[in-house]
């Protein structure tokens, strides 16, 4: 058994791995009569999708709670509101995950109900059907939204024949072929107890949950087959120029880079780097591109943690006559970071505004679930919790501008915008 004292919160994380695979967490806390818990799936989500199916791991999400063999859509719906409870199920590119909460008297009906749902679900032909009807309604509305419209062209340019390169939905025309047959197969191969992982957090000793967990999943076994991987294709940084011309009020600009995975020593740095570019009113981009120059009506940046290379973007929303300047000055943001050293004093406040907000996000049950969860099932393990934390503090000035300088070279661009304004 491992264990690991949490930094946010002074509470003991501990993990145990049960006979036929199953990884349990369990975080203990006494002080509310509550129980948060988030069952995930490694080895699952958009990532090991083929290009021909994606968005079969978000449909499987939004359909595998609307019956089973013993329960219909209703009857499962009822036994969870009955009891003031919460369940759904989300996939993201990384993972799939089960999330549940309750008081801590109706968990163990509750993780019964999720139990049923993991293993036997049916997946209704009508409620498949339904499902794929919103999916598609979701995606023809993204291509309404000039910001979506500009990163999922972002996202294709620099993750050609690549899982990310897609929205986890998918594409109307992959989502409009998947058929429960698809759903039942990814079921089959995907949900075995040695990819699960539960991560309990409340009022719940470790004890009482590894019993628990062995009363739902106890006869669960690892089937005999090993799940065969498809490659990921290598991402080599190719950079270009992607623009969709469309009559809005404001230009999208964004600017890409390939990043670090987050096994990847640089991925601390990386973060903390968008922390200062991109994080709140007082971040470099907002302060010198909003406030001083005027070019922006929104400005900002974003690094998704990924278990393969992720993208670290810059983006914009201007007036259309400033699109080339908006363009230059994110450039120019990004590439000073590579030939300037950030002062103590701005080196300083990024740590302490990134390592703060990670602290504020391990405040709730849930987020402790999630966090933990979702740690071990990027195969990061539980003491990456204090790990990431001492990262980001030796972080020095001189390692800052070396990373800056290894990531930010030539940027994908990606504009959205009136044509006489993106066409410069």
């Amino acid at each position: 058994m491992q264990t690991v004292r949490s930094t946010g919160n002074n509470q003991t994380v501990r993990k145990v791995v049960l006979d036929n695979g199953i990884t349990l967490i369990s975080i203990e806390n006494q002080a509310a009569d509550l129980i948060a818990g988030r069952i995930f799936l490694k080895g699952a989500g958009s990532r090991w999708e083929s290009r021909s199916v994606a968005g079969l791991f978000h449909l499987l999400a939004t359909v595998i709670t609307k019956g089973t063999e013993k329960l219909s859509a209703v009857e499962i719906a009822e036994r969870v509101e009955s009891i003031g409870a919460s369940l759904s199920a989300d996939a993201a590119a990384d993972y799939f995950v089960l999330s549940l909460k309750t008081v801590s008297r109706d968990f163990p009906q509750m993780l019964k109900l999720a139990g049923d749902i993991l293993r036997s679900p049916t997946f209704p032909e009508l409620e498949v059907e339904r499902e794929k009807q919103i999916t598609c309604q979701n995606i023809r509305s993204q291509l309404e939204q000039p910001f979506n419209v500009a990163f999922n062209q972002l996202r294709e340019a620099m993750y050609p024949n690549h899982p990310y390169g897609l929205s986890i939905l998918g594409t109307e025309e992959t989502v409009s072929r998947l058929t429960r047959r698809d759903l039942e197969r990814c079921h089959q191969t995907y949900f075995r107890p040695d990819n699960l992982i539960v991560s309990l957090s409340g009022r719940l000793t470790l004890e009482e949950g590894i019993e628990l967990i062995e009363q739902v999943f106890g006869d669960w076994e690892i089937p005999s087959k090993s799940i065969e991987e498809s490659p990921i294709p290598e991402l080599v940084p190719q950079p270009r120029l992607a623009i969709t011309p469309q009559e809005t009020q404001q230009a999208i600009v964004m600017l890409g880079y390939l990043g670090a995975a987050v096994k990847n020593p640089d991925y601390p740095v990386l973060k903390l780097l968008s922390t200062y570019l991109g994080n709140g009113l007082s971040s470099r981009l907002f302060v010198e591109l909003r406030e001083k120059r005027g070019l922006a009506y929104d400005v900002s940046a974003f690094y998704p943690t990924r278990l393969e290379r992720s993208q670290f973007v810059l983006y914009m929303g201007t007036s259309p006559n400033n699109t080339a300047i908006a363009v230059e000055g994110l450039r120019t943001e990004a590439e000073r970071l590579c030939h300037t050293e950030l002062t103590s004093e701005e080196l300083q406040a990024a740590k302490n505004k990134l390592l703060g907000q990670y602290a504020l996000g391990k405040q709730t049950n849930a987020e402790m679930a999630q966090l933990f969860g979702w740690y071990e099932t990027l195969g990061l393990g539980l003491e990456f919790d204090t790990q990431f934390q001492e990262a980001v503090a030796r972080v020095t000035a001189e390692m800052a501008q070396k990373v800056a300088g290894n990531y930010f070279l030539e940027p994908y661009i990606s504009l959205v915008g009136p044509a006489a304004s993106v066409n410069f």
